[in-house]
């Protein structure tokens, strides 16, 4: 079953983000029980050559795992796809017109204009997988995180081939002028507004929530594929809580 089988199935996908870039500790989180990771290109230090020992080191496990490409370029999208990716994240999409583009780059000619290098790559695993040209299943997740996004919301929910549309709350807050504050009420009931928008079309809507609370809201709301967190910020997190537990009263 493919990611964007499950966002339409009964239970909603808890996943975290992976953005160490590191396989040893992408193999950590993907044998801890969550539905989905989130390999991030845009803002880790990651790129071909560190998402390929990434995706083998979580393949023998449930997991299923998302890429989010640094740009939603076609050359970009093409590598991270012949790399073994099968669901991706585009960052920034803000009309209808770039929601097509990145769904025909993820698609072969006629339908799409994804280059043809099968035989060099391992998501047809060297041509060794039978029909993969004409069978290949992509997901594609449009990531919404500006006031122009927001407002062309409705058309990019109406792109084919659109299996899921992520919206980033700290860009987005940005955007709307409460740079830093995510969980601003204006910000909170911008993401409501568009996870009730996205369902409505009977999309999946995804969203990312650190703080529990906030999160089982979206979640009740409807959202399919929730982000409650990272493998650095937990590290970040508990390594100071650790600190503090030993550190002696007064001292820095």
């Amino acid at each position: 079953m493919t990611f964007a089988e499950k966002l339409r199935g009964a239970n909603p996908q808890i996943g975290m983000w992976v953005v160490s870039g590191s396989a040893y500790c992408a193999e950590i989180c993907a044998g801890g029980g969550l539905d989905w990771l989130l390999l991030d290109c845009e803002h880790a230090p990651n790129d071909v050559t560190t998402v390929l020992p990434q995706l083998q080191a979580v393949a023998p496990y449930p997991v299923e795992t998302v890429v989010r490409v640094p740009v939603a370029d076609p050359v970009v999208i093409k590598q991270f796809l012949d790399l073994g990716a099968t669901t991706l994240m585009l960052p920034m999409i803000e009309t209808a017109e770039q929601a097509r583009a990145v769904v025909a780059a993820t698609r072969y000619p006629p339908e799409g204009i994804r280059g043809v290098g099968a035989a060099f790559a391992r998501a047809s695993r060297w041509n060794r997988t039978p029909g993969y040209l004409r069978e290949a299943e992509i997901g594609v997740l449009a990531q919404i995180e500006s006031a122009a996004g927001l407002d062309a919301l409705d058309d990019i929910c109406s792109v084919p081939g659109i299996d899921g549309v992520f919206v980033g709350p700290a860009d987005l807050a940005a955007s709307l002028g409460r740079l830093g504050e995510p969980e601003h009420p204006e910000v909170v009931a911008a993401v409501e507004k568009a996870i009730t928008t996205v369902t409505g079309r009977g999309l999946a809507a995804g969203v990312n929530a650190f703080a529990e609370p906030l999160a089982r809201r979206y979640l009740d709301l409807g959202a399919r594929f929730v982000l409650v967190g990272a493998d650095v910020v937990l590290l970040a997190r508990g390594s100071e809580q650790l600190a503090t537990r030993y550190r002696k009263p007064g001292t820095e």
